[in-house]
Order: C-alpha cells, then sequence, then structure tokens
C-alpha cells in the first residue's frame, strides 16, 4: 500500500478510500494478481495429478518408495511456489517503480508505510472488497475497465507530448507579442494625450474663445484612451484564460500518456510470464515421465 503525500484532484472517495479512477486501476491489478493466483493453483494441482498418474501404478509400495515420490513432489512443488512468489515480488516491485517514476516526473515524492502491509483490519477490508467485486457479484468487468491492447509507444509519446509542449509555447510566445503591441498603442495614445494638452493648454492662452471645442476634444481623446484601457485589459484577460486552458490540456495529455505507457507495461508483464511459466511446465512434466519410464525400466529388471 502506497500513501501518497499530495493529491492533485479531489475526486470522490470510493470503497477503498480511493477515488473512483484510482480503485479502478486496483481492481485491474487484483484481476492480474488472481489470474497469477489461479496459474500457481494449477501448476500445484498438475504436479499431484501427474504423480498419481505416473508413479502411483502398482497396488503396493515400500516406505522408500513413498518417501521417494513424497519427496519428489516437495521439490517440484517448492520450486513452483518459490517461483511465484519471487515472481511476485518483482511485479510489485515494478508495479512500485511505476507509481515512483510517476511522480518523479511530477517532482512529487512518495512514501510507504510497510507496517500497515501487517494490519488485519485493512487486509480484511481488502479481502472483502475483492469478494464483493469478483466472487459475490459475479458481474463482468466494464467497458471502462477493459483496456485495448496498444502497439509500444516508445518514444512516439514523448515525441507528441514535445510537439504539444512547442505548439504551447508557441502560442504563448504570440500571446507575448500581442499585449506589447497592445502596450505600445495604450503608450503612444498616453503621449498623444499629452501632446493635445499642452497644444490645448497653448490654445487656450491664444484663444479664450476656443475653450467649449477644446474640452469636447479632450473629451473624445479621453473616450479614445478608455476605449484602448478596455481593449488592453480584455487582451490581457483573454490571454491569461487561454493560457490556463492550454496548461490544463497539456497536464490531461501528460497524464492520458502515463496511463496508456502503464497498461502497456501490464500488458507486456503478463504475457511474458505466461509464456514462461507454460514452458517451464512443459519441461517439467517430461522430466518425470523419463524418470518413471526408467522406474518401470528398473522394476522389469529386478523382477527378472
Amino acid at each position: 500500500r502506497v500513501y501518497l503525500s499530495l493529491c492533485l484532484y479531489p475526486y470522490p472517495q470510493a470503497e477503498l478510500g480511493l477515488n473512483e479512477h484510482h480503485q479502478n486501476e486496483v481492481i485491474n491489478y487484483m484481476r492480474f494478481a488472481r489470474f497469477k493466483r489461479g496459474l500457481c493453483l494449477k501448476t500445484v494441482d498438475s504436479c499431484f495429478q501427474d504423480l498419481k498418474d505416473s508413479r502411483l501404478v502398482e497396488e503396493t509400495f515400500t516406505v522408500d518408495e513413498v518417501i521417494d515420490m513424497l519427496d519428489g513432489l516437495q521439490t517440484v512443488v517448492h520450486s513452483e511456489v518459490e517461483s511465484e512468489l519471487i515472481n511476485t515480488t518483482y511485479t510489485n516491485v515494478l508495479l512500485l517503480r511505476q507509481l515512483f517514476s510517476q511522480a518523479e516526473k511530477w517532482y512529487l515524492k512518495l512514501q510507504t508505510d510497510v507496517s500497515e502491509l501487517e494490519n488485519r483490519e485493512l487486509l480484511e477490508q481488502v479481502a472483502e472488497f475483492e469478494k464483493s467485486e469478483f466472487t459475490s457479484s459475479n458481474k463482468k468487468p466494464s467497458a471502462d475497465l477493459i483496456k485495448p491492447k496498444l502497439a509500444p509507444l516508445n518514444e512516439g509519446g514523448s515525441e507528441l507530448l514535445n510537439k504539444t509542449v512547442a505548439c504551447l509555447q508557441e502560442e504563448n510566445e504570440k500571446l507575448k507579442i500581442r499585449l506589447k503591441t497592445i502596450e505600445t498603442q495604450a503608450t503612444a495614445a498616453l503621449d498623444e494625450k499629452s501632446k493635445l494638452e499642452k497644444s490645448l493648454k497653448d490654445l487656450q492662452m491664444i484663444q479664450g474663445d476656443q475653450k467649449t471645442n477644446a474640452n469636447q476634444d479632450i473629451t473624445e481623446l479621453e473616450n479614445k484612451v478608455a476605449a484602448l484601457k478596455c481593449q488592453f485589459e480584455k487582451t490581457l484577460n483573454d490571454s491569461t484564460a487561454n493560457q490556463k486552458f492550454l496548461e490544463e490540456n497539456l497536464v490531461t495529455t501528460k497524464h492520458d500518456l502515463l496511463k496508456v505507457q502503464d497498461q502497456l507495461s501490464t500488458a507486456e508483464k503478463e504475457l511474458e510470464k505466461k509464456f514462461q511459466q507454460t514452458a517451464a511446465y512443459r519441461n517439467m512434466k517430461e522430466i518425470l515421465t523419463k524418470k518413471n519410464e526408467q522406474i518401470k525400466d528398473l522394476r522389469k529388471k529386478l523382477a527378472k
């Protein structure tokens, strides 16, 4: 169990105390773990069945023969269980590695509490959740939980992300240029206002009777400056809103990329482990068959 020191989005909490998205990820992992557990149990059952089919061919056995059969069965079962436990440990390490890698990309530091792994109350809560999710309800996985198998992204995801960042930077530069243009226009308008005010004062000293017309010019100029100021503020607000939208879009794109990479890695590991275990089972069965044939030959020679 991993505890996050920071929560970015306040999603509603579900049965395990996680938001809906994270709970779906837990369900996917539990489905993978149940599948691996089923394969391990089938392998152990096959070991016992192979012993019954290949060694229990006579009605009576000596104590040494029974001990030899049990020792051989113990060795096979011990090897299978040990291999499965090791693979489970490595799988959990890879899962933690994925989480930590994603956190490091966002400059987060995750903390784990190993003592909570022995908390019986929490373990029972997880068991009840698994029972309700996979056993009692007998419900099929929803369409949202069925992840399609995609082709490896390799550097394609990073390239797409880099292109998105470049587009955002280009848009930001355009907004900066537009903002500078508006600031220049506002500054020019203010300079023009100052020049007109100075000219107006000179005209008032020469012609006092043109005071009314000058006031009208000033009013029109002030209205023009006010309109430019409103346009400047509106453009600035639009620029801020557009930049915020682009940043949110970038965050969403990064999350989608990390999610697809996580799904791809899980599918690849599952296929690889399944193939390895199948090959190991066939090899072990061939070895047992050869040993049984040798024992039968020895029995025939002893009988003669």
